[in-house]
């Protein structure tokens, strides 16, 4: 976020920039040739997972349905490097690949989670609010966040949209030690404090670097640990 008035960033190389842009009329290509792109079939990848999550959440099997989940956000991690490590990848492909992005982190990161709210909640009327909050907080985030990207000094406002699923699953630890109703009330509550703090107004520092280490090995131990409980 840029605190001043200063113009926004438009480089479609900067994390978060918007990349908008109206191409010539010779310049739009098939939209099956977007398929061909390799940041954007990672980024599709992710979004195969956060359906596939959705799926399981609805299914109740909510183990699988939080690996799927957590596999969208390494895919959603990825798509960004494998982009910058595509030599000549043309100005419409990466705006294209940003809104797709966007677009693909709503159902993967927001929707997903609060369809796992849902699922566990029974459906019931009460949980609604929950997963509405989180939904609505994830695209205010993104909007923002693509408006105005990273800040000069590496910073963005809010809590980062990918930190949902990995706090979730590590949350969901507990639904075998806790009754079932004390867990439901449990992921509510960490749900709705997770909403808040997507648009709260603190700084965090992106997550870059080592963090992807981190994060990958994050996904891989999770996802053996819920494929054993399983």
């Amino acid at each position: 976020m840029n605190d001043s008035n200063q113009p926004l960033e438009t480089n479609p190389d900067r994390p978060g920039a918007n990349c908008s842009f109206t191409p010539e009329e010779n310049e739009r290509p098939i939209i099956l040739s977007l398929m061909k792109d390799i940041p954007n079939i990672v980024t599709l990848l992710g979004l195969s997972s956060g359906v596939l999550g959705i799926y399981f959440a609805l299914v109740e099997n909510f183990p699988a349905a939080i690996i799927a989940m957590l596999w969208a956000v390494l895919f959603d991690w990825y798509d960004g490097p494998v982009a910058h490590r595509i030599p000549g990848r043309s100005h419409l492909l990466k705006s294209i690949g940003a809104k797709m992005d966007s677009l693909v982190d709503i159902v993967s990161l927001a929707v997903c989670p609060a369809i796992i709210l849902l699922s566990y909640g029974d459906f019931s009327p009460w949980f609604f609010p929950g997963a509405l909050a989180i939904v609505m907080a994830g695209v205010v985030r993104l909007a923002y966040f693509d408006t105005f990207g990273v800040d000069k000094d590496g910073t963005i406002a809010g809590l980062s949209l990918d930190i949902t699923p990995l706090i979730v699953a590590l949350v969901f630890l507990l639904e075998g030690v806790l009754a079932h109703g004390a867990f439901a009330v449990l992921l509510y509550t960490i749900i709705l404090v997770l909403s808040f703090l997507h648009v709260a107004p603190f700084r965090m520092h992106k997550m870059v670097g080592r963090w992807y280490y981190a994060i990958t090995a994050y996904v891989l131990i999770m996802t053996v640990v819920y494929a054993f409980i399983m």
